[in-house]
């Protein structure tokens, strides 16, 4: 069995054509032999192809208007698919706005997570919708209604708009304190602030 595989992978590697020869035009003759003699690796390709393997069609035959490009919804929709929605790579930053008559039911009504009423049924409904109308007047006409003691009440206790979340004017607040662990040890000549 044996001999009988050697035998067929002998026939084999008489069938074998170089590739070199195969998808590419050689020269022929005496020009060959001057080329395999000067050659620094013989065995090359002069890489140009053969016509009939890798231009077939040939380029400009095919009508231009003849391919239809398939177009796959909704991505092919311009219209609708903006690249910052379809592109992964990047997080685009989203905008975030509060406007005045936002800020107008924030005032009045608190938030979601501190509420100054309770909001219950048919009058927490009732109590939404004037606050909503009330808030497309704008923060001025607001002021106006609740006067000096709301004013005041929204601004804080020591009449200052409130600051960033994180933010304090505490003293000693705004410090950065290093533990040892992670500041330099005595022996560096760099300042670490606390």
């Amino acid at each position: 069995m044996s001999s009988h595989t050697a035998a067929k992978a002998a026939q084999a590697v008489n069938r074998v054509v170089a590739v070199n020869k195969k998808y590419t035009v050689q020269s022929t003759g005496i020009w060959e032999r001057i080329r395999r003699l000067l050659a620094v690796d013989p065995t090359r390709s002069n890489g140009v192809p053969l016509n009939p393997q890798f231009r077939n069609p040939p380029p400009g035959s095919n009508d231009p208007f003849s391919f239809i490009d398939p177009v796959t919804i909704p991505a092919g929709d311009i219209a609708e698919n903006p690249y910052w929605k379809r592109d992964a790579r990047r997080s685009y930053p989203r905008l975030s706005t509060v406007t005045q008559g936002d800020a107008v039911g924030l005032l009045s009504l608190g938030s979601q997570s501190h509420p100054k009423k309770e909001l219950i049924g048919e009058a927490g409904t009732k109590e939404l919708v004037a606050v909503k109308e009330e808030g497309e007047m704008g923060l001025a006409s607001y002021f106006g209604k609740v006067g000096k003691e709301g004013t005041l009440a929204a601004l804080g206790t020591d009449g200052l708009p409130p600051l960033p979340s994180g933010a304090s004017l505490k003293a000693g607040a705004d410090k950065y304190h290093l533990t040892a662990e992670n500041a330099y040890p005595e022996q560096y000549p760099c300042r670490t602030f606390q």
